[in-house]
């Protein structure tokens, strides 16, 4: 039995799932999820617990297993408590602000980046050069921040561009001739 996989879910007061076949919805004090689990893998919801079993033990099935079962208790903690992810602008002039709902980054480009936010996800500039996304689905999130760091990734070199909070920029060495 996969590891991860035969973990049961725990289920928090204040929040519902409702399986309807393949279909998973998870609602709870911050929204609503809703997913497809893989075929073949079948949920069982007992009094405040979800588990997840597999019909065999064949290669597919144990890697779907570890996998719904994950997914499955994101979607549960999403929407318990939400997701967030935080970035952080490095460079000479590189700011980030809010106008309305959209966000707005000048990054070093002759032209400021608008970027709007996908539903379910919430932009916050708490500094100058940090933002926060915010949402409930977990893969949304991540998703978002990547769109965001991908704007201008951190360069080698003096460590410049947009990087995750605990990201650590591996730092080249310049020129060698130069003294």
């Amino acid at each position: 039995m996969s590891r991860i996989g035969r973990k049961p879910i725990s289920l928090p007061k204040g929040v519902e799932i409702n399986i309807d076949g393949n279909t998973v919805t998870v609602k709870g004090p911050k929204g609503e999820l809703k997913r497809e689990v893989s075929d073949g893998i079948t949920l069982a919801q007992e009094e405040d617990r979800l588990l997840v079993m597999r019909p065999d033990d064949s290669r597919q099935f144990r890697a779907l297993h570890g996998l719904n079962r994950a997914l499955l208790a994101n979607m549960v903690e999403g929407v318990i408590s939400g997701f967030e992810k935080r970035l952080e602008l490095v460079g000479v002039g590189y700011r980030a602000q809010m106008q309305g709902k959209k966000l707005v980054i000048n990054i070093g480009f002759s032209h400021p980046v608008e970027v709007e936010p996908p539903a379910g996800i919430e932009f916050e500039v708490p500094a100058a050069t940090k933002i926060t996304i915010k949402g409930i689905d977990k893969q949304l999130v991540g998703n978002t921040a990547a769109h965001i760091r991908a704007i201008r990734k951190p360069e080698p070199y003096k460590g410049k561009g947009i990087k995750y909070d605990n990201e650590v920029v591996r730092r080249k060495a310049g020129k060698a001739g130069a003294k």
